[in-house]
Parts: structure tokens; sequence; C-alpha cells
């Protein structure tokens, strides 16, 4: 893991480059303080204080220089530092600026998923100062929770797992003082889990149910629920290969609950923090669930599998279960659960749905806030009738495509009990291309949003 620590700290007396923001209305202002020297640096290297643009400047004595970053208007946002801290060369650079909400992307920025190929060379570390002291600790955190989100997901699904995942969790709870009950294999069925098992038992590596408890027990219940298909080959509903490429991804939503478990624990918020993830593998074989199967859960309730690529609701609907069978004061799910959200919606921004208005009010409201936007689609009631099985209480797929988004919180929603204020986020987990701060692969997507909306209920 990257030592964000080392890159974000308190200004201090030693030599450090001065790095000054400029907004593109502000360039004219900076340019006439600047010397004639100056004025024609800038203007060789073309800077126009656009967002993402960088010009260095010398100085008047040999080692003598400084740095100027484009930035927008407005309040500094969070990956507005993002392209400076990689196209800057290695070294202390004192922001001249209030740092805002900055120091994540450039933490974010520097951060490397190297366990499978080392980099060309080493880049150095770009180290900034900055006098916002109270900025620093939780840039620091939300960095090491999204890296930790970026680093799960890009590991392959070869070391990554239901019980690699486990031990993922396992660690975290170590750290924090955490307790972690694992349920595996067949005792899922003896613990009545069995749609989890439905979906796992074809895989060569046994499903498990991942739960851990922390915190006293006497505060408020926060529960929360990552799905965990550490690959998704679609079952006998195979996916095609252009499909199935990035599927190591499709355990996102265990990595987002538990990389939003650590921040909650790092932070010791008086909470009783629960984390549930249902931790299977996908796969084929001839024990695999059947199109037509019906499946028990642990709700009772019957399920016709009308498509065994549609598992993830599955095993969340055990899961679901097992949250509200003590009442938590608030229930939060991540899942890569539906590609109709990513049409709906794209790669950047994750469906939300939630069955409580103030809930969803507050976290779409975090989400702005705090520069991770999310989109609430409605709980249609009318969709229920998609949902409709003439063998079963449900089908966990309905025909003909529409709302395929709105139809599986739907789904789960029939898993949540009434009165446990609950949301859900269709979270992609990836960048699709490159940006400043956010590399292909691995993201975190609804994560910091979540984070500020709990931060603000119960720091």
């Amino acid at each position: 893991m990257t030592d964000f620590a080392a890159l974000l700290i308190a200004s201090d007396a030693g030599p450090a480059t001065p790095l000054v923001l400029v907004t593109a209305a502000g360039l004219d202002d900076w340019l006439r303080a600047a010397s004639e020297r100056a004025r024609a640096f800038v203007a060789a290297q073309g800077f126009k204080a656009k967002p993402d643009e960088v010009a260095l400047i010398p100085g008047d004595a040999p080692g003598e220089w400084s740095a100027l970053a484009g930035v927008s208007e407005g309040a500094i946002a969070p990956f507005a530092l993002a392209a400076a801290a990689t196209k800057l060369p290695a070294g202390r650079y004192r922001l001249m600026a209030d740092l805002g909400a900055a120091g994540l992307g450039w933490l974010l920025a520097q951060h490397r998923f190297t366990r499978y190929k080392k980099p060309d060379g080493d880049p150095g570390a770009r180290v900034l100062l900055t006098g916002s002291l109270g900025a620093i600790s939780p840039a620091v955190a939300e960095a090491e929770a999204v890296a930790l989100v970026r680093d799960l997901v890009d590991t392959p699904a070869s070391d990554m797992g239901p019980g690699e995942l486990a031990e993922a969790v396992s660690a975290e709870a170590k750290r924090f003082g955490g307790i972690v009950n694992i349920v595996k294999g067949e005792a899922l069925l003896t613990q009545n889990f069995p749609a989890v098992h439905a979906v796992g038992r074809a895989a060569s590596r046994s499903p498990r149910l991942i739960d851990m408890t922390w915190g006293d027990a006497a505060h408020p219940r926060l529960t929360l629920v990552g799905k965990g298909v550490t690959f998704d080959t679609g079952g006998l509903n195979i996916k095609p290969g252009g499909a199935m490429a990035a599927m190591k991804k499709d355990m996102g939503g265990a990595a987002h609950a538990l990389a939003l478990a650590r921040l909650v624990m790092q932070a010791n918020l008086p909470v009783r923090l629960r984390l549930i993830i249902p931790a299977v593998e996908n796969s084929i074989s001839g024990d695999a669930m059947r199109p037509g199967d019906i499946l028990a859960t642990r709700a009772g309730k019957t399920v016709e599998v009308t498509n065994t690529d549609a598992e993830g609701r599955l095993v969340l609907a055990d899961a679901l279960a097992l949250a509200c069978e003590d009442a938590p004061a608030m229930l939060l799910d991540f899942a890569t659960l539906t590609g109709a959200a990513r049409v709906a919606l794209g790669p950047q921004l994750p469906a939300m749905m939630a069955n409580d208005d103030a809930l969803a009010a507050d976290w779409l409201a975090a989400g702005l806030r705090v520069g991770d936007p999310l989109w609430r689609l409605p709980l249609w009631a009318p969709y229920n009738d998609m949902l409709k099985s003439s063998v079963a209480d449900m089908v966990n797929s309905p025909d003909g495509g529409f709302a395929g988004a709105i139809t599986a919180g739907l789904f789960l929603e029939r898993f949540v009990v009434a009165g446990v204020p609950w949301g859900h986020v269709d979270t992609f987990a990836w960048n699709p291309a490159p940006r400043p701060g956010r590399p292909k692969g691995g993201e975190a997507l609804g994560l910091r949003a979540a984070w500020a909306m709990i931060r603000d209920r119960w720091a």
C-alpha cells in the first residue's frame, strides 16, 4: 500500500517549491504581477490555467523556481491537483493556497497497483506541504480506503477468490478489534443461507458468508452489505468473452463495503458496525444452478431462476435478510449489480435506490458536497409485476430487459424488512479509461459519498 501519509504533510521550514493555483480568469492578474521572464516562460509553455495544466517558472537564483497549476473556479475539487501530482518533477511542494478537498487527488495520483508488474523506473515522490492541517488526516484516510477498493478489484480471481476476500475482511477486523464469523460450504445450508450456497456451489472454491461485527452493542446499528462475486462467468447463461473479461471486478461491492467499514472503525464512530459479504464464484460445473431451478432463501421466499447471470441479487437476498434480523438504524448495500445501470448512467455515475427519502437525500447531498455523485432511481412499485412467477414467489430476472436496474432494486427490497432504512448502490467499480488520479481499472464510486453521509450523522 502506498504510504500516503508521507505525501501530504504540514508545512515546515524546510526547502520546498512554491505551488501556486491559478484559474483561467485569474491568469491575467498573475501575469501582470509577474516578471517579464516569468511571463515569457508561461507563454512558451502554452499555459492557459486550464484545469490539469501545469507550468514551471524559474526564479532569479539557481535552484529557485515555482510551479503553477490550473484549477477551475470555485471550491477546490478532490482531483484538482491530481494531474499536477504526476506532471511535476519529484520533490517537495508548498501549496500557496487552501488545500480544500484536493489532497485526495494528489495522493491517489501517486498510487500504483504493482503486485504483478513493477513500474518502469522510480518516478519519485511528490510531497505536498500544506497549512490546511485539518484536511490532511481525512485525505489520507479516504485515499487509503479508495486504494483498498482499487487493489482488491484489480486483483485477478486467481488470487481473489472467496477465501482471499474473507482474509481481507479478517485483516481489517484484526486491525481494529472486530469479530469475524465465516460460514463456509455446506454449512451455508445448515445455517440457512441457501441462495448463497446455490450460486457458489459449482465453483471449486467454496462459497462463504462473511459476517464481521465491531463496536459497542449499545450504539446505533449500522450494517453494510457488499456483493462478493469474485468472478462471474454468468453460470449456465454464460457471458460472451467480451462481457466476461472484467468480471474479476464483480466483487467490487464487497470492496466498497469493506473500505467503508475501515473508515468507520478508523474514525471510531459511536456505532455498532456490521459488515456482511456473501462471497462466491459464479462458475459452471455439473452442479451449477440451472435456469428454471427454484431456490429457497433465508427469508423464506422462493425464487425461480430465469437467468443464472442475475446471481448477485440472489446472494444479496440472503445477506439482506440476515442484516435485517437485528433491525439496523441504517442498512447500506453496494453491488456491481446490473449492466442496465451503466447503460442508463454510464461508468462514472452510480445508481442509488432507497426505501427512505431522508436517507436518499442525505446520500445524494453528501455525494455532491465531496465530489462523489450518485443518481437516484425510483423503486417504482408497478414494476413489481415484472418479477412475478407462476411457480415461485418471484423470478430473479424479468423478461424483456426493461428497467433492469430498477427491477433488480425491487428484487432486493423484498428482502429488506419494513421499517429498516435501506439504501442500495449499483456501482460500476471500474474506470474504463484513465483520468487524472483515476487510472484505468478498479475504482471506488459512491464510497466517499456514503462515508460523508455516515460521518455527518454519527461523527
